[in-house]
């Protein structure tokens, strides 16, 4: 499913225009970040939790030459599925 393919089923289940659905799940998204950078967690209480965790600066190898690269430290997103998710899909 694509973000166009998203925005088209917010519409039709909360009976928006595609572009109130287009600007809601902006408005989402943008909550998430926030949520991540400020507070390192975002929970969506059944279906996921979001969490910011800490990489270490590593180094690691280009496959096509061997050479030694130096991968810098960064934060990468994790997502957790919920209950209700989980029991969703099987």
């Amino acid at each position: 499913m694509t973000k166009t393919d998203l925005v088209n089923f917010i519409a039709e289940e909360a009976g928006l225009t595609k572009a109130d659905a287009s600007r809601a799940l902006e408005a989402m998204m943008k909550g998430v970040i926030k949520g991540l950078k400020k507070e390192g967690k975002v929970t969506l209480t059944g279906f996921c939790t979001f969490t910011a965790k800490k990489r270490a600066a590593k180094e690691g190898r280009n496959p096509r030459t061997g050479e030694v690269v130096k991968i810098p430290a960064r934060v990468a997103a994790s997502i957790k599925a919920g209950s209700k998710l989980k029991d969703a899909l099987n």
